[in-house]
């Protein structure tokens, strides 16, 4: 039997129009996030990562030695701290850590490879604030999910330590849409199908090659990369990007734990405030951190 939550949410984002100009559908995603505010024992703390705007976000547990850098969704085009600060704070939450949230600059006015760098920037800003790599996380939804496996092969090039771990949640990582999923899933998936995300790629490109490995990560060299949590919904039609880079990365030695969730959606974290598996799917992911900030499997 279905979960009536997620049969409620799927009815309620059923009703949700796509703006065509890209200002637009970014004021919509922020408004759209305004429905969850962050719970009351959350502070937030605006700050600068080495030039990139980001934010902290702690709660009154959190571990003040250890951090989870923050990499938001929306397709590299659209998304903010705004729009996923309710997720982020609880991903810290279950993790007992506090988060860094970053504000990276976003297509079409800055395409790749700027996010990537400014995760760099971010992932440095840390390190220069006395967290050990050992106590770092990156987390990521969405296009930050294939950001976070971007990144870990961007930190090790730059010849800096790996983090203790890397969460990928619903992650993009196929610039080309390829995967067998974007057909097969496409009547199941109510958020992302196959010409609006080709769409979103070639603005996020800016005319790059998208086989480019800090674009793509499935074409990456993943050898040496933190572990990886990769957590995707059955219906999703980025499910064979999860599972292509759970293959990529278990090819070349990494730790990986994949977790296909039964018919969730596309980052069903995001409704955590009316979806209790969404809130499930955090508190594993805050364990997987916790076990790998510990040192386990590393």
């Amino acid at each position: 039997m279905a979960d009536p939550e997620i049969v409620a949410l799927r009815a309620k984002l059923a009703t949700r129009v796509r703006a065509p100009e890209i200002a637009q559908r970014r004021k919509d995603f922020d408004a759209r996030s305004q429905e969850y505010p962050v719970a009351a024992d959350v502070t937030i703390e605006p700050v600068t990562a080495n030039g990139v705007p980001a934010e902290w976000s702690a709660t009154p547990d959190a571990a003040r030695d250890g951090a989870i850098l923050y990499l938001h969704g929306g397709g590299y085009v659209i998304g903010s701290l705004v729009s996923h600060r309710h997720m982020v704070s609880e991903i810290g939450r279950s993790a007992r850590v506090r988060t860094l949230a970053l504000d990276y600059r976003l297509a079409p006015e800055h395409p790749f490879p700027a996010p990537v760098e400014d995760t760099v920037a971010g992932y440095r800003f840390l390190l220069s604030q006395g967290v050990a790599p050992g106590r770092i996380a990156l987390a990521g939804d969405s296009a930050g999910g294939g950001l976070v496996a971007a990144a870990l092969v961007a930190i090790r090039e730059a010849g800096l330590p790996q983090p203790a771990c890397g969460w990928c949640i619903s992650p993009w990582v196929d610039m080309e849409a390829i995967g067998d999923s974007m057909v097969d899933k496409a009547a199941t998936d109510p958020g992302v199908q196959k010409e609006p995300l080709l769409e979103l790629a070639a603005a996020y490109l800016g005319g790059a090659d998208p086989r480019s490995p800090l674009a793509a990560p499935i074409y990456a060299d993943l050898t040496g990369i933190a572990p990886l949590l990769i957590q995707v919904g059955s219906v999703e039609t980025l499910l064979d990007d999860a599972v292509r880079l759970a293959r990529v990365a278990g090819a070349a030695d990494v730790f990986v734990d994949l977790q296909i969730w039964p018919e969730m959606i596309h980052v069903w974290h995001m409704f955590h405030p009316e979806l209790s598996i969404g809130r499930r799917a955090i508190e594993v992911g805050g364990d997987f951190v916790r076990s790998m900030m510990g040192g386990r499997h590393r």
